[in-house]
């Protein structure tokens, strides 16, 4: 992820200093620099920008000025060498507020709280993974599609497997290993070295044997934990 971000302080060492900070954080990238905030603003109604770093004591326009003036929907992070403006600051939502002289490592620890924000913003805005309700296996010539609701266990038989369904029973070639990837893990679980079963068709679970379908099928001790673990969650 890359943070765009501008830089506006009427001190030119400040200035410069901030320069430096930011181009050792790979994820910051400085678009614009600026000595006073009347040009900022100018510059901003017709640009936008992930990050501002604002400098509060400033001729024309202070820092304050320019958050109330503009309503930014950036993140800011105040520079400044006083801190009576902190609480107006913070009031006017900031992410920080970085007192002059500060360190690299404050000065990092505060655009990480902005790399933080607009993580969690972009995780929140992905749209949620679909999946699938069914899959095909190969019987016999033909692909055959097997809705993932009706499929009650699947039992391995020697070169064959065979899937157990609501309504039918289907003879695949398929390998264990690659029917397993196919099925979602929270609804499916491996309980032996031949078996797999859909959790939510379990009717019972007793002395380490699974009653599911009127079929009685054991646990195996290699698979205990890890299904124990899923029925419990």
């Amino acid at each position: 992820m890359q943070i765009n971000c501008i830089a506006i302080d009427d001190e030119p060492l400040a200035l410069s200093k901030l320069e430096g900070f930011i181009s050792k954080v790979p994820d910051l990238k400085l678009i614009r620099t600026f000595d006073n905030a009347v040009e900022a603003i100018g510059w901003l109604k017709e640009n936008s920008v992930d990050l501002i770093f604002l400098d509060i004591q400033m001729e024309q326009l202070t820092g304050i000025q320019f958050l109330e003036a503009t309503g930014s929907t950036s993140r800011v992070i105040i520079t400044t060498a006083y801190d009576q403006y902190a609480i107006r600051g913070f009031e006017l939502n900031v992410t920080d507020y970085l007192l002059k002289p500060f360190s690299f490592q404050r000065f990092v620890q505060a655009a990480n709280k902005v790399m933080e924000y607009y993580s969690q913003k972009q995780n929140s805005q992905q749209p949620l993974q679909k999946t699938e309700s069914y899959i095909f296996v190969k019987t016999e010539y033909r692909f055959e599609r097997v809705d993932i609701d009706d499929i009650l266990y699947i039992e391995g038989m020697k070169d064959y497997l065979r899937i157990i369904c609501t309504d039918k029973k289907i003879m695949t070639l398929q390998s264990f290993a690659k029917i397993e990837e196919s099925l979602p893990s929270n609804k499916f679980c491996r309980i032996h070295k031949s078996f797999i079963v859909a959790i939510d068709k379990i009717k019972s679970v007793e002395r380490g044997v699974i009653l599911i379908a009127d079929q009685r099928i054991p646990v195996s001790n290699t698979y205990k934990e890890s299904f124990f673990s899923k029925i419990k969650q």
